[in-house]
């Protein structure tokens, strides 16, 4: 399948949850003519939620890609999920797309979620426009929003619309249209959800005045990215409107701003225009820079050695696994194709972990659903392949004649656990097989089995993503299962710099086995897992094999938990050096050193317990703010600040996972129904004595 590049959009739709996202989604493929009526997310009839927990809870867990035409180009558009839990999610999306549209609600403005969604886009520099949705809700307030998104998300947002009118019908001045303030007109749109009509009129009167000077603020700020632009303006001649195009769609593929519009789109207001500026200002794949990877081959120096590929059919294939969906007839892989061509039935390498793979089939994705088998698909694209069996997510695959390997992508660690229990003896083997499943569907989710326990522990990002796992378990693997109140997922850190020297001198079935390590172990300050490294090279490839199998134990000795049990956080294990006597020391020998040296090396540092703490932010009336902040205090939580927005009161406070569990129903109960709040993984931090004595 051959599409032109400079005609292919890859987009991924981004919002905090509640904003508007997947219907946003579905009023876009009804536009376009994908479909003929508009779904509902509250009826559950959305393309993209077709998952039954989706549909039951209003919500979208898992990114669903849909292919459809708008006018020139053709659109790649995932749909991603809002809630924090499945924000690996956003994360494997943002990693593959070329640009997106950040859905903001009226009425409640830059949240938490928005600030993440905001900054895995700066990550991984994904040019985006911004939509005003619900202009028709009681509290909309487009200037608010606006202004918020350039002072909290620290961004450049350019108005190349505003809004007519706010609010519902009933109010005095109620939401009726928009102002294109490039083309200065106004539009208006048939008041029919069913309806694809949109008119263009002359500006009334009583705008007139109004849409002038956010005109003028508008081209102001982009006098700074064309001197055509500006030298127009002085000479005070008219300005084509192709050419405020031109710059915008530079400045906006170049990251330095983000044009924003508005509109309605559960009334099928204001969505036209997001897909012209999809197609206006989002790059094509020809627009962003090569893909960069690291050769097989080293420079001279040892280094790695970096290449670029561009998206080109002529270029050799590779491409990154960004998501893969379990099924019984075969795994779906989605891939993007970043250069290359990649065909039905042939063979790709997986240059990370060296291996080959089958692609035997090629499809065209519709939500999470196979739509049409095609024979090949070339660079800037995106495909389902059924054949892989050991890729998962983040792996590269290319051509075994020109190895490269992509950056993977990283997902954040998980902050709960429970345990899982099979009703029936029976059903043990199936639960451990598809848990299995779902791990290489979620990167975000952990399933293991507790040596001393023999219980079965799942982890996750939060109370609702354990939730839904359960409820997979019993309804799409008829398994009955007990789950257990969740626990927080603990880590450990070392308080000081120490060093020891890790030995093995034992007589095993008359074999001395001897071997000696030295380690230094320090804490950092970045929140991260622990960094095993060494800065020793040896030239001889056997020693060289030495080294690197005690760095292997010392890294499963720190995921695998350190003095308290718990996996080790924010520090750092360096290898210093060992003796290579003759003969060389066997694995087990450098293992058992290396485990030795690890211990002692902790037990000379000392060790801290740490818990995770989490980022919140409660939105409630003014009248419950007392009750709420009440409630925070007594579960251990720090208020860093308080602000007023769209007649609510906004908090944002720090607290500990362990005192969260259950808040849902508590700050419903304590606000009778009326507060809303959202939390994140924010960092590690000391846990507190009762907690640090309960572990040996």
């Amino acid at each position: 399948m051959q599409r032109d590049l400079h005609k292919l959009r890859n987009i991924g739709i981004i919002a905090h949850i509640d904003a508007g996202k997947t219907t946003v989604t579905e009023r876009m493929l009804f536009l376009s003519g994908a479909k003929h009526r508009v779904g509902e997310v509250d009826k559950g009839t959305t393309d993209t939620d077709s998952d039954p927990e989706e549909q039951e809870r209003g919500i979208t867990i898992y990114a669903a890609c849909v292919t459809f035409p708008w006018k020139d180009v053709t659109i790649n558009l995932l749909d991603t999920p809002g809630h924090v839990d499945f924000t690996a999610e956003v994360e494997r999306c943002l990693r593959v797309l070329d640009g997106a549209v950040v859905v903001f609600s009226a009425r409640e403005g830059v949240e938490a979620q928005s600030e993440t969604v905001w900054r895995q886009a700066d990550k991984y520099k994904v040019p985006r426009v911004a939509f005003i949705n619900k202009l028709d809700r009681e509290g909309a307030d487009f200037e608010a929003v606006f202004g918020e998104i350039s002072k909290r998300l620290a961004a450049h947002p350019v108005a190349i619309q505003i809004p007519v009118g706010q609010g519902p019908q009933h109010v005095k001045d109620p939401f009726r249209g928009i102002i294109d303030l490039i083309e200065m007109k106004m539009l208006t749109f048939g008041g029919d959800r069913q309806s694809r009509e949109v008119k263009a009129e002359e500006i009334p009167a009583d705008q007139r005045e109004r849409a002038d000077e956010w005109r003028s603020a508008m081209l102001e700020k982009l006098y700074d990215y064309s001197n055509e632009l500006m030298e127009l303006a002085l000479q005070e001649e008219q300005i084509p409107t192709e050419l405020i195009r031109q710059v915008l769609r530079k400045a906006t593929v170049g990251l330095q701003v983000q044009p924003v519009m508005c509109g309605s789109a559960l009334h099928g207001i204001g969505v036209q225009p997001v897909l012209d500026a999809v197609q206006y200002y989002l790059p094509s794949p020809l627009d962003v820079p090569p893909v960069e990877g690291r050769a097989v081959e080293q420079n001279k120096d040892g280094s790695a050695k970096i290449e670029q590929r561009k998206p080109s059919p002529e270029e050799p294939f590779c491409g990154l696994v960004f998501k893969v969906l379990p099924a019984k007839t075969g795994d779906i892989h989605w891939i993007r194709v970043y250069s290359g061509v990649l065909k039905q039935n042939s063979r790709v390498l997986n240059s990370g972990k060296n291996f080959k793979e089958n692609v035997s089939q090629l499809w065209i994705i519709h939500a999470t659903k196979r739509e049409e088998q095609i024979d090949s698909v070339q660079a800037g694209d995106i495909v389902g392949a059924i054949g892989p069996r050991q890729s998962i997510t983040g792996d590269t695959l290319c051509d075994p004649k020109a190895p490269l390997l992509l950056e993977t992508i990283q997902f954040p660690e998980t902050v709960i656990s429970a345990a899982v229990e099979p009703e029936s003896t029976a059903d043990r083997k199936k639960l451990g097989e598809v848990l299995e499943m779902l791990k290489r569907q979620d990167p975000t989710f952990r399933a293991h089995e507790n040596e001393e326990t023999g219980q079965t522990i799942i982890s996750g990002m939060g109370e609702l993503h354990l939730e839904v796992v359960q409820h997979r378990l019993q309804r799409d693997f008829n398994l009955n299962v007990r789950v257990h109140r969740p626990r927080v997922s603990y880590k450990e850190t070392v308080n000081a710099r120490a060093e020891a020297v890790g030995k093995c001198n034992r007589q095993i079935g008359g074999q001395t086995l001897f071997a000696e390590v030295k380690v230094r172990v320090a804490p950092l300050h970045e929140d991260q897992a622990c960094r095993v490294s060494t800065n020793w090279f040896v030239e001889d490839s056997v020693k060289q094999n030495a080294i690197q199998l005690v760095l292997s134990a010392l890294k499963e000795a720190a995921e695998g938990g350190g003095l308290k049990g718990c996996p080790l956080w924010s520090c750092a294990l360096e290898l210093l050096e060992m003796p290579f006597p003759d003969p060389l020391p066997g694995e087990v020998a450098l293992r058992i050193a290396a485990a030795d040296a690890f211990t002692k090396a902790l037990q000379s540092a000392g060790v801290t317990v740490l818990e995770p703490i989490m980022r919140l932010e409660v939105t409630t009336p003014e009248e419950h703010l007392g009750d709420v902040i009440n409630d925070l205090q007594q579960r251990r939580a720090t208020i860093n600040s308080t602000e007023s927005r769209g007649g609510m009161t906004v908090l944002e406070a720090e607290a500990p996972l362990s005192a969260m569990f259950g808040y849902s129903a508590a700050v419903r109960s304590l606000s009778q129904g009326r507060a809303s709040f959202s939390m994140e993984p924010l960092k590690y931090g000391p846990a507190p004595p009762d907690v640090q004595a309960g572990f040996i």
